[in-house]
């Protein structure tokens, strides 16, 4: 039983990996493809863009 429960969890940590080399993989094409960059000039995607959640009420 502790064979199984280790190959379970091996496998289970191997799809982790994965996951996060494919979502990374994936994220990395759209921002560098010309439509990718095309989206974000159009919508104006820039990190410096202050947001609403910035202003709290504490600062007063």
């Amino acid at each position: 039983m502790e064979g199984m429960g280790l190959s379970i969890l091996i496998y289970l940590v191997g799809l982790f990996i994965l996951y996060i080399v494919i979502e990374t993989a994936v994220r990395r094409g759209i921002n560098s493809s010309i439509i990718g960059r095309y989206m974000e000039e159009k919508n104006d995607n820039r990190e410096d863009k202050e947001s609403f959640l910035d202003d709290d009420l504490d600062k007063d």
